[in-house]
């Protein structure tokens, strides 16, 4: 049984990834940060027949974060999605610094206490994958103006994803960062393609073969530049 965890899963491509995942047979440990909010996309989910449940956590407070790593006694795969502000209203000069700090704690800090808090479990796995959800925004060759908060962020994640990558080598967990491209979601907005699309771009690398690749930046299973 591979046991999958997917942060911010209760809609969009976090609650596709979940899907997705249970297709392939995971069991899939829902979270968000509303207990109800993950039990009805997790009942959705378990009504076509496949195996989620649901989790209570906000990656952004750390309380939250160790109450869930206590209940999980075994995770083979921890996709870090959850994320907020896509602040296209901003502009770095004049950003509005208590909304960048407020995007740090999900976009950043989320993951990072995610990984910390899980890892014991993802030692003990026999394929342990860790996905962060990034965007090609935070590509430094392609960054232009806006989006300050959510773009900061995220190139501070990938960051992040290089050094767990290299610490993490020698436990054989895999890490790596995933834009799944600009998808048709509440945050993404209308016109992107589909979430399907996106989220098999992140079930992608949740699914890579122990031989696959680590520190890396990817979209649809290509390469991205940093």
């Amino acid at each position: 049984m591979t046991v999958s965890l997917v942060t911010g899963g209760n809609r969009g491509i976090g609650k596709e990834v979940c899907r997705q995942l249970g297709r392939l047979g995971h069991t899939v440990l829902l979270s968000a940060r509303d207990g109800e909010a993950a039990e009805e996309a997790a009942g959705g989910l378990r009504a076509e027949g496949l195996d989620v449940r649901a989790l209570t956590l906000d990656v952004s407070d750390a309380d939250s974060v160790g109450r869930a790593a206590r209940e999980v006694g075994e995770l083979d795969v921890l996709v870090n999605n959850a994320a907020i502000h896509y602040d296209t209203w901003q502009r770095a000069t004049t950003a509005d610094l208590a909304v960048v700090h407020e995007a740090a704690e999900t976009n950043l800090y989320g993951p990072w206490r995610c990984v910390q808090a899980f890892l014991p479990q993802l030692r003990r796995s026999a394929h342990p994958r860790v996905v962060n959800v990034s965007s090609e925004a935070a590509a430094f060759g392609s960054m232009g103006a806006g989006t300050p908060a959510y773009t900061t962020t995220k190139a501070a994640l990938n960051a992040l994803t290089v050094m767990l990558a290299a610490e993490l080598r020698r436990d054989g967990v895999l890490v790596n960062a995933v834009c799944p491209g600009w998808v048709a979601t509440d945050m993404g907005g209308p016109g992107g393609r589909p979430v399907e699309d996106g989220a098999q771009s992140v079930v992608w690398a949740a699914v890579l073969a122990d031989d696959g690749p680590s520190g890396g930046f990817f979209r649809d299973g290509r390469p991205l530049s940093w």
